[in-house]
């Protein structure tokens, strides 16, 4: 793993020698896939990284209003029979949680466009039986720290972190996401054929895996 970590950080030493850019660009990782069937096993991932990328936007599906997340209440569900209603909240929201006592009527009526996108809330993180301050806590700070994956091509891609991170926290969620991905990989590291590091508007970096 050393070996890894030394090759991640030359890429983001190469990276940064890029054009500077008005904005504090996204790191991304991609992990390429060989002789592994996405269809047949396909990976549905939540990882925590040790180190926050950014604070993510997060609605809850709850009984009553609640002042520490935008909440849509039961009442509310029927604005979002209008499709492009439901389609623009979608768009806007990073993750959402729900009460578990919603979650059949939230299934009914979010569930058409949720589903799709991968954004249904989940018994991995997002539903609780019990909604007070603590928990709703908790599941921000939980959701704030980690990131999804979910397999659709025999690729995977997605932010690990920001240009303005410093290396090491950077190196520190590539790794934890690739030991993450490995352990739920038939073949472990014969199923990755190499990964790829790179800032939103460069070339990747690519690292073979030995």
């Amino acid at each position: 793993m050393a070996e890894l970590e030394q090759e991640l950080k030359q890429s983001l030493a190469e990276l940064r020698k890029e054009k500077e850019r008005k904005f504090d660009q996204s790191v991304d990782l991609i992990i390429n896939l060989q002789k592994f069937d996405v269809k047949r096993n396909p990976l549905n991932l939540f990882i925590s990284l040790p180190h926050k990328i950014k604070d993510k936007k997060i609605v809850g599906f709850l009984e009553a209003k609640n002042k520490k997340v935008e909440t849509i209440t039961k009442e509310e569900f029927k604005k979002y029979s209008d499709k492009n209603e439901l389609k623009k909240l979608v768009k806007r929201v990073d993750f959402f949680i729900a009460q578990a006592s919603l979650m059949p009527k939230v299934a009914t009526t979010f569930g058409r466009v949720l589903g799709p996108s991968g954004k249904m809330p989940s018994p991995q993180m997002g539903i609780m039986v019990n909604v007070d301050d603590k928990t709703i806590d908790e599941l921000i700070k939980k959701i704030n720290s980690s990131v999804k994956i979910r397999t659709k091509e025999a690729s995977i891609k997605l932010s690990v972190g920001k240009q303005s991170m410093k290396d090491e926290e950077i190196v520190e969620n590539v790794v934890a996401v690739y030991n993450s991905v490995l352990k739920a990989l038939l073949k472990g590291k014969d199923n990755v054929k190499n990964i790829e590091l790179k800032f939103t508007m460069t070339k990747p970096q690519k690292i073979k895996i030995r």
